[in-house]
């Protein structure tokens, strides 16, 4: 049986899912399998979620491995991935994202599906470094970076490749505040705990008449990407 590569704790409401997979929480199909797992969990707790990673690292991105093991392997890989982020946004009750640490690739485009973000002060980055590594920006993660981030931020994110520090990541729309390492797990829980108050049906609704052209257009470039490949 494989090891569970996102663990689920469910506390007075608040569902914590932890990303471990290795040294950088390679994105993986089995990690997405485990992500959409706890989703469902947390949707049949009727639970706020918390994302988080490994102590220095929310994720590096896909799992290389896969991604280089030949095109279908890697479209079929981003294609889970968009479509979780896809979920995410939809999501019936608030996600808030607990970034521990460097989140690049996949794992900045985890922090662009969240409700509500937080990182940490350090020596981390944070962006999209697509176009550094030799890959075109797939119509997905434009979509996404072009809904989240401000316009001068997502040319040179997405463009540029640039790479954002925890501080430079808040006005840049990655990040919605920052704080000590250690106060990270308690913010997110007290975030957590207020938007416990709001009434989910309302919530859900509001999220999905807010959203409504953006989740279209994700489901637009799903299909493209699957079709143009990467």
């Amino acid at each position: 049986m494989n090891e569970q590569l996102v663990t689920y704790s469910l506390t007075d409401g608040v569902a914590t899912l932890t990303l471990c997979n290795g040294k950088v929480n390679a994105i993986s199909h089995q990690l997405i399998a485990d992500f959409n797992t706890a989703l469902d969990q947390a949707e049949a707790n009727q639970a706020v979620v918390v994302v988080t990673g490994q102590p220095g690292i929310l994720s590096g991105g896909y799992d290389l491995k896969t991604m280089l093991s030949g095109r279908q392997n890697a479209i079929d890989l981003v294609t889970a991935g968009s479509t979780l982020a896809r979920r995410m946004l939809a999501h019936p009750h608030p996600i808030i994202v607990a970034c521990s640490g460097h989140a690049v690739a996949k794992g900045a485009f985890l922090l662009l599906s969240a409700d509500y973000r937080i990182g940490v002060e350090g020596p981390f980055n944070i962006g999209l470094n697509e176009v550094k590594i030799g890959m075109t920006m797939h119509q997905v993660g434009i979509t996404l970076a072009r809904n989240r981030l401000g316009n001068a931020h997502f040319q040179r994110a997405v463009i540029n490749a640039e790479m954002f520090t925890p501080s430079s990541a808040v006005p840049a729309g990655f990040l919605d505040q920052i704080v000590d390492t250690e106060q990270l797990l308690p913010t997110a829980t007290e975030i957590a705990q207020q938007l416990k108050s709001l009434n989910m049906t309302a919530h859900k609704q509001t999220k999905l008449k807010v959203r409504k052209d953006f989740l279209e257009a994700l489901d637009i470039a799903i299909e493209a990407d699957k079709l143009t490949g990467l």
